[in-house]
C-alpha cells in the first residue's frame, strides 16, 4: 500500500481540473466515503458513468475473475467477450456492428470518420455534419468542434473543418441547413443535452430529425453517451420515440467505471470502416467487455431502466414541490435519473454547499443543478437528494435576494 499523498503533490498534475476539497477511499452503492470517515450519497455517479452504483457485486466479481485470466491482448487476435458484448448491444439497439473505444469522445470520433469515410466514397469531397448550438460530445480535436460551446473551444483554434451548427430542439432550423448546404451528410446530436443542462428535446424532435435523414440521404447520428444505458428510463433514450439511428454512441454508464466506448451502426454505416481505416490499442479488450456484460445482466435482471423512470419522476415531483413558488427557478427538467434544476443566475456555489450536507451533485451550463444518481438508489436516497438538493437552492436564492436587497 502506498502512503497517503501530501496536498503538495497535486502541484505535479496539469491543472486541468477544479478538484474539490474531498477524497474517497471506498463505496457501495450510492454511497461513498471519505478519508476521514464521513459518508457522502453520491448524485453524480462519477458524471453518469457509475449507474450501479459503487463496488457492485456482479461488476466487481466479472473484473476480478477476468483481472487473473487475461486484462488485455491487442485486437489483432480476437477477443471472444468483445464478440458476445457487441452481439448483446447491437440486438439490444436494433443496430449490426459496433466498434469499441475507450471513452465517449473516441466513440463519436469513430461516429465522425465512419460518417466522413461513407461520404468520400460516394464522391462527397468536403462533407459536411450537421450538430447543435449548446451541445457536449468531447474533447478530443474533432468532437471539441462539433461541441457547441465556445468556452470550451476557446484557445484550441484553429478547430475542425467540415461542421454546421444550428439550434437544438428545432427541426425548421435543420431544413433551413439542409437547403443552403449541399454537401450535409449526418446529423450528430444528443439524445438529451447532458453538459449543456440536462435539456430534452420536445415530443417528436427524434423522430422529425429521423424522417429529415431519411428524405435527405443522411445518417442519423445520436450521442447517448450520458443519456445511454438505462438512464432515462428506456435502456436508451431515443428508444422514448421508437425510432432507430444509422449510428449511436455510447460510453459513461456501459462499463460502470472501466473505461470503455462503443460506436454502433447499422445499414450501409454499418459496412464503411475496414481494415486500417480505424483501431484502438485498448478498445474493447477483455476487461472492459467483462465489465460491460456485468453492467448489461445488472440492468436486465433487476429492470433498471424502469427504476430509474418511476424514481426520476419521484425526484422531480419532490424538487417541485420544495421548490414551489421560489423566485429565482427557471425549471426542475429531465427524464429518469437524468435531472436538472436551472437557476436564473449562476450557482457553481451549490456544489461546495451540497458537499457540505454529504451530498454529490455538481452544475454544468453555469445555471443548472446537474442531478445523475445511481440506477440502483433507493427511495429514501431519492427523498434525501430532494431535501438537501431543495433546501441549498431556498437557502443560496435567499441569500442571493438578500444582498441583492442590501
Amino acid at each position: 500500500m502506498t502512503d497517503h499523498l501530501p496536498e503538495h503533490a497535486q502541484g505535479h498534475l496539469m491543472a486541468t481540473y477544479s478538484r474539490l476539497p474531498v477524497s474517497f477511499e471506498r463505496g457501495e452503492g450510492a454511497w461513498l466515503w471519505a478519508e476521514d470517515g464521513r459518508r457522502y450519497l453520491d448524485a453524480l455517479s462519477g458524471i453518469a458513468v457509475c449507474g450501479l452504483g459503487h463496488a457492485h457485486p456482479g461488476v466487481r466479481e466479472a473484473v476480478c475473475e477476468q483481472a487473473a485470466q487475461l486484462v488485455h491482448v491487442s485486437n489483432l487476435y480476437r477477443i471472444p467477450a468483445q464478440e458476445t458484448l457487441g452481439e448483446r448491444l447491437c440486438a439490444a439497439a436494433g443496430m449490426e456492428r459496433v466498434f469499441f473505444a475507450n471513452s465517449g469522445a473516441e466513440a463519436n470520433e469513430a461516429a465522425i470518420k465512419l460518417a466522413r469515410l461513407l461520404a468520400h466514397g460516394r464522391g462527397v469531397q468536403r462533407p459536411e455534419i450537421l450538430v447543435m448550438e449548446n451541445s457536449f460530445h468531447g474533447r478530443t480535436l474533432a468532437t471539441l468542434t462539433a461541441t457547441g460551446n465556445r468556452r470550451a473551444q476557446a484557445g484550441f483554434e484553429p478547430l475542425v473543418s467540415g461542421f454546421v451548427r444550428v439550434p437544438y430542439d428545432d427541426l425548421a432550423a435543420v431544413e433551413t441547413a439542409a437547403a443552403n448546404r449541399a454537401n450535409i451528410v449526418a446529423v450528430l446530436v444528443e439524445a438529451i443535452q447532458g453538459e449543456g443542462g440536462v435539456v430534452v428535446p420536445s415530443a417528436g424532435f427524434l423522430t422529425g430529425l429521423r424522417d429529415l435523414c431519411d428524405r435527405h440521404g443522411w445518417l442519423l447520428m445520436l450521442d447517448e453517451v450520458q443519456s445511454g444505458m438505462g438512464r432515462t428510463g428506456k435502456l436508451f433514450a431515443h428508444q422514448h420515440e421508437s425510432i432507430r439511428p444509422d449510428v449511436m454512441t455510447l460510453a459513461k454508464g456501459l462499463g460502470n467505471g472501466v473505461p470503455i466506448g462503443a460506436c454502433l451502426a447499422r445499414g450501409e454505416a454499418a459496412n464503411a470502416l475496414g481494415p486500417g481505416s480505424h483501431g484502438s490499442t485498448f478498445g474493447g479488450n477483455p476487461l472492459a467487455c467483462r465489465a460491460a456484460l456485468a453492467v448489461l445482466d445488472a440492468l436486465d435482471a433487476d429492470d433498471l431502466p424502469t427504476r430509474a423512470a418511476s424514481l426520476g419522476e419521484h425526484i422531480r415531483a419532490g424538487l417541485r414541490d420544495g421548490l414551489a413558488g421560489l423566485d429565482g427557478v427557471v425549471a426542475v427538467r429531465g427524464r429518469g435519473l437524468m435531472i436538472g434544476v436551472e437557476l436564473d443566475r449562476p450557482c457553481a456555489d451549490l456544489v461546495g454547499a451540497a458537499l457540505q450536507e454529504g451530498l454529490l451533485i455538481n452544475v454544468t451550463a453555469q445555471r443548472v443543478v446537474r442531478l445523475l444518481p445511481p440506477l440502483i438508489i433507493d427511495t429514501a436516497q431519492a427523498d434525501q437528494i430532494v431535501t438537501v438538493v431543495a433546501q441549498i437552492i431556498r437557502d443560496f436564492l435567499g441569500a442571493g435576494e438578500a444582498k441583492a436587497g442590501a
